[in-house]
């Protein structure tokens, strides 16, 4: 520390540095706590629902899927995918496909219909944000 001449007036030149690295010491711990809880993933994801977004035009051709891999164009049964595609795309106005499918249908099946509207050269794929409701698989399955 420096003094001045004056005992009257001291000058204060260095910082005490031991409270702020307490302080830097205990965050650290906390987030070493911490850190390894936001690293464990929830393997039951579901999905989370809609409440906005651009209305999907009725026009479109629509792939179902239920939660039993069961395919149907525009509530069709599906023998032939790229097929079918192929076949109803000079009746769209542009070539587009709504994907709508249970939250169980595995993702291999979702690349089978999207590899099959590429074959079919659809220019785009939407993929519906709410899943197939239970309603709609019934009579998807009634119709079929």
């Amino acid at each position: 520390m420096a003094f001045s001449t004056n005992k009257k007036s001291k000058v204060f030149n260095e910082i005490n540095i031991t409270p702020l690295t307490d302080i830097f010491l205990v965050l650290l711990i906390i987030m070493m706590v911490v850190a390894p809880t936001f690293q464990q993933m929830d393997t039951n994801i579901t999905m989370p629902e809609i409440n906005s977004g651009a209305a999907i035009e009725q026009k479109n051709a629509e792939v179902a899927v239920t939660k039993d891999g069961q395919m149907y164009l525009n509530g069709a049964p599906v023998q032939d995918l790229t097929g079918q595609l192929t076949a109803l795309r000079p009746s769209l106005e542009t070539p587009e496909l709504v994907v709508k499918a249970d939250s169980q249908v595995k993702s291999a099946k979702i690349m089978e219909i999207m590899n099959a509207a590429q074959d079919a050269e659809y220019k785009k794929l939407i993929v519906a944000g709410e899943p197939l409701s239970k309603k709609e698989q019934k009579e998807l399955e009634g119709n079929g």
